[in-house]
């Protein structure tokens, strides 16, 4: 079991991490401007999921390798950007054919739920800045006379998860919110999904140059 102490020192760490915006926070905005309320909740979804997967890869022991390996750290942050890229492309090519339903989100998903959450996961697990926390940070709150080290990083874990879970979907919500206003015209309403497209791409440009500390 992880201590009490052990626990909320990693809690206090990881709201401090989550609380600067990084590639998933941005991930959800682009997605929430240019697809609305529903697709932002999905993608949001998708982001825990992919990020728990490196959870579950670093308490395997797996992460320490991508964190180590400069080669593979690089190869997974390239692969996570050129998706942000195809989504952005993808976003801004259909921008004009987003039509709002009576509850201010579109009448049929742009991509279906399952592929925005898998979107999602793919892009969360292939987070530069949750490979880093989750590989370089997390080990350091286990208790090695405890034993149990990949259970006790698994329980760790759904702390930020939790935290990510709640912030995120607060960001979805808000942007998706400023969306339905932008929906009252459908040229606002394309010129709003054209800004969602064009900060994925952005945001997938930053990923693939920003650098790691070594």
């Amino acid at each position: 079991m992880v201590s009490t102490d052990r626990l909320l020192a990693f809690a206090a760490m990881s709201l401090l991490v989550i609380a600067i915006p990084g590639p998933s926070v941005l991930f959800v905005i682009g997605r929430a401007l240019a697809h609305g309320r529903r697709t932002a909740l999905a993608t949001v979804l998708g982001n825990v999921l992919g990020s728990y997967l490196l959870v579950a890869a670093v308490a395997l022991g797996l992460g320490s390798l991508v964190e180590q390996s400069a080669a593979v750290f690089v190869a997974v942050k390239l692969a996570g950007a050129a998706y942000l890229v195809f989504l952005g492309v993808q976003a801004f090519r259909h921008r004009k054919e987003m039509k709002m339903g009576a509850a201010d989100v579109p009448a049929q998903p742009a991509r279906g739920d399952l592929r925005t959450i898998a979107d999602g996961i793919l892009v969360g697990v292939t987070n530069p800045k949750g490979i880093v926390f989750f590989a370089a940070v997390l080990p350091q709150f286990v208790d090695h006379a405890a034993g149990g080290l990949p259970a006790q990083m698994l329980m760790l874990g759904l702390v930020p998860i939790s935290i990510g879970l709640i912030t995120d979907t607060v960001w979805g919500l808000t942007a998706s919110a400023a969306r339905a206003w932008f929906a009252r015209s459908e040229r606002r309403l394309s010129m709003i999904g054209g800004a969602g497209g064009f900060a994925m791409i952005g945001l997938g440009v930053t990923v693939a140059a920003t650098g790691r500390a070594d």
